[in-house]
């Protein structure tokens, strides 16, 4: 059965990137046959290369990440500016075509949950129209379980009560870091996964050996955590050597 997950946050900045690159790795590493898109970007393409490389060169960059504008503001934004628009349809019809040649579909939006991405949707209008798994990233401080209740509460209750939270440690944990799951999990939050730092810049290789990395993955996926299944091609086994530990745009 084909899956798709769409990752999205409490904003940007939070570690979408990261975990749609750990996410590919993770399931390419088990013989799943798995994309990971950014359909819509703005301020730069860095992510979506992270992206590609992610995947051994399974997609191209244009596959990936259609829909790119220069200015580092909201993609709607960013788009008028260059005088181009986004419209949904399209964006939708990209990820439709390219669902039905995968096991596993990773769609990362930009920003957070009602950031808008083109003419009149958001993030939220994309993955309810995909029928996607809300994949909600979040920064694991003091603050977060506000935010991560309003997204939640934002997605349609259908979607909400698929969705799954993953909570991404800071460099320097706060009085919160360490009770937020818990605390999410009294207010009836399902499915809270966490990732511990893993420094500025994330060895993607490395990150993949740790076993608390690997139990949030195979938890998110419904993957075995320690099968390991060979790629027919050993190039196809490598991962980004390391990525910034946030995502660098929108």
């Amino acid at each position: 059965m084909k899956q798709t997950f769409f990752i999205t946050g409490t904003g940007t900045d939070v570690g979408k990137t990261v975990l749609t690159v750990l996410l590919a790795g993770f399931l390419r590493a088990r013989g799943v046959p798995v994309a990971a898109l950014k359909p819509v970007c703005s301020g730069g393409r860095d992510d979506a290369r992270k992206l590609q490389e992610s995947l051994g060169g399974a997609l191209t960059l244009d596959e990936i990440n259609p829909w790119h504008f220069r200015a580092a503001i909201a993609p709607v934004l960013a788009a008028s500016r260059e005088r181009k628009r986004v419209p949904l349809g399209p964006v939708f019809a990209h990820i439709r075509r390219l669902q039905k040649q995968f096991a596993v579909t990773l769609v990362e939006g930009a920003g957070g949950l009602l950031s808008p991405l083109g003419d009149g949707f958001d993030s939220r209008a994309l993955l309810t129209a995909l029928k996607a798994t809300p994949v909600i990233v979040a920064a694991n401080q003091l603050g977060v379980v506000n935010h991560l209740l309003l997204t939640l509460e934002a997605l349609p209750p259908r979607l909400r009560s698929r969705a799954q939270v993953v909570l991404m440690a800071p460099p320097k944990p706060d009085a919160a870091t360490a009770s937020n799951a818990r605390l999410l999990r009294q207010l009836a939050v399902p499915r809270i996964h966490t990732l511990p730092w893993l420094g500025a810049k994330v060895s993607i290789a490395a990150a993949l050996q740790n076993p608390a990395v690997r139990r949030a993955l195979a938890a998110l996926t419904g993957s075995p955590e320690n099968s390991r299944i060979p790629l027919t091609s050993p190039s196809q086994t490598q991962t980004p050597s390391d990525i910034p530990s946030r995502e660098s745009s929108g």
